[in-house]
């Protein structure tokens, strides 16, 4: 519990210190209206662009609407905190589906009518915004909504991770877990500071590592999960802890755990530094609320943890090692389609919609071919390792 107060509070310290830094020569916007003007300017300007046939600096011109102003002023920010997550989603999946247009070399009329999609998106969403005028309490469910929706991913992880220690009697295995996490943190800080003042990486470069780290995510939790549920017999977890060639098995599990601890603390580290970063320069008289509402998800995150690494205590082996990497599992598939979104809004990877698909954040599942693909091979995997350990499990009892 010690161990997560200090994160805790090591992320409040960053987003307090880096402040100022960060956003200090940034232009200020007396209303969200104001940014979107600023946007359609440049987005017309990239059809005009397109119309005469040069296509990657109309690109380019989408590419700075995006990442210079929807991005980078707290447009995206204010959109999932205060309309929904899905519009955010459906807005950036629009600017790439303009972008692909491009690439393709689609007709004039048929960019000019995307680009006027947009334009209507981005100008009902403003009007949405500063319609609103920002309350206490808006500001506060904004901010609860980032620490929240940006911490579960971690909390999840890192208690499942710390639950499955303690249960299996391997607590000082634990040490490895919270350091990793501490030390995501510390990267973390040094990315936000990185990317918004060090070298200034754009926009596109701070998707490509967002994407990067959850696709390895994947690979690690996958890895886990597998590991965990080929030890849910109580037989088979007795003969590795007496088998235990310790050494080895142990160091090796325990770097994967702790690994996977960090990646899901970093991925999540960067990017909440950055959005707090922006609703403090913003927040003027509700300063407060920005703080109140961290501090009410924080603690609600604390209680995630605390139900799952000590109530897991309870469980009998068998089910306690299934529903965790159960977990892991779930995790798994939807950073696979989170890790290929991130890419796709860097234009790493292309995107082909699937209209009759919902966006659900939580599960990391989006309306693209790209994002399902990876995560119908998630699941198939995920169906053959079970099915392979149950048989395994199944064999081994008829021999015995």
């Amino acid at each position: 519990m010690k161990r997560f107060l200090t994160l805790a509070l090591l992320l409040v310290a960053s987003i307090v210190t880096f402040v100022p830094t960060s956003y200090a020569t940034d232009k200020k916007y007396e209303s969200w209206n104001a940014i979107v003007d600023e946007m359609d300017i440049i987005l017309n300007d990239a059809y005009d662009i397109y119309f005469m046939k040069d296509i990657n600096k109309a690109k380019d011109r989408v590419n700075n609407a995006y990442f210079g102003f929807y991005e980078k002023h707290g447009v995206e920010r204010a959109v999932m905190s205060y309309i929904s997550g899905k519009r955010g989603t459906d807005t950036e999946y629009q600017f790439a589906k303009i972008k692909r247009l491009m690439t393709s070399n689609a007709p004039n009329k048929v960019v000019r009518a995307e680009i006027d999609v947009i334009l209507k998106m981005l100008h009902e969403d403003a009007n949405e915004l500063d319609g609103k005028k920002e309350s206490g309490w808006s500001v506060f469910f904004a901010s609860f909504i980032i620490i929240f929706r940006e911490g579960l991913e971690a909390i999840l992880v890192v208690a499942a991770i710390s639950a499955y220690l303690v249960k299996t009697n391997n607590k000082p295995m634990l040490k490895v877990v919270y350091l990793s996490s501490l030390f995501a943190i510390f990267v973390s800080i040094l990315t936000a500071i990185a990317l918004h003042t060090i070298v200034g990486l754009s926009g596109a470069n701070q998707e490509i590592m967002e994407g990067g780290a959850m696709l390895l995510a994947t690979v690690v939790l996958f890895f886990v999960s597998n590991w965990m549920i080929s030890k849910s017999e109580s037989e088979a977890w007795k003969s590795y802890v007496e088998g235990k060639v310790q050494t080895a098995v142990t160091t090796g599990s325990s770097i994967a755990l702790g690994f996977a601890a960090f990646l899901a603390v970093f991925r999540e580290g960067a990017e909440t530094i950055i959005f707090y970063q922006a609703m403090l320069a913003d927040a003027k008289e509700h300063m407060d609320m920005v703080w109140y509402g961290l501090g009410i998800g924080g603690i609600i995150l604390a209680f995630i943890f605390i139900v799952i690494r000590f109530g897991a205590i309870r469980l009998p082996l068998k089910p306690f090692f299934i529903c965790t990497s159960v977990l892991m599992y779930i995790m798994a598939i939807a950073f696979a389609g989170g890790g290929v979104k991130e890419l796709q809004e860097a234009d790493i990877i292309q995107v082909t919609p699937v209209d009759f698909i919902s966006s659900v954040e939580i599960l990391g599942i989006y309306p693209t071919v790209e994002t399902l693909i990876p995560q119908v091979v998630m699941v198939m995997l995920v169906i053959v390792s079970v099915l392979y350990y149950k048989f395994k499990s199944t064999n081994k009892a008829v021999s015995n």
